[in-house]
């Protein structure tokens, strides 16, 4: 028989990196759920992504036990290591803070493919575009649909 749902949490954790501190720790001691277990797991399979900060989606169940979904990385860290900078623009309409290439959106845009409401690698490239404008990012050079 299946277990019973009792909640979803949502938290960006850096890979490799979890410990019972805050923001971790309080997110799951409230909910009831073994701290140390999660840690020691969430570790022991980030350690690939080791400093990425990666979103996770944790599901408990009414024993108070959990399963959980990592998630790639989010595209606007992403497109911060691309560009090379620490983070966005306060005045992204007016002041562009780097720039980014049609070749570096497309490779962030296939690694959030999985992530991402997109059924074209064109779509995704988009929409990694828009965050980049949002963020005072520019892209540089021709879209490849142009």
């Amino acid at each position: 028989m299946a277990k019973e749902i009792s909640g979803y949490l949502k938290l960006q954790i850096r890979g490799g990196q979890a410990n019972p501190s805050p923001p971790v720790g309080p997110a799951l001691g409230s909910k009831g759920l073994n701290i140390m277990d999660f840690c020691k797991q969430f570790n022991a399979r980030t350690q690939e992504k080791q400093g990425q900060v990666l979103p996770v989606l944790i599901t408990i169940y009414s024993d108070k036990s959990f399963d959980f979904v990592i998630k790639t990385p989010p595209a606007a860290v992403m497109l911060l290591e691309a560009s090379k900078k620490k983070s966005g623009s306060a005045e992204p309409n007016r002041t562009k803070i780097g720039s980014v290439t049609w070749d570096q959106v497309k490779a962030i845009a296939e690694t959030k493919m999985p992530d991402l409401n997109a059924f074209k690698i064109d779509s995704a490239m988009k929409m990694v575009a828009g965050t980049a404008r949002s963020m005072g990012i520019k892209v540089t050079g021709t879209a490849p649909w142009e």
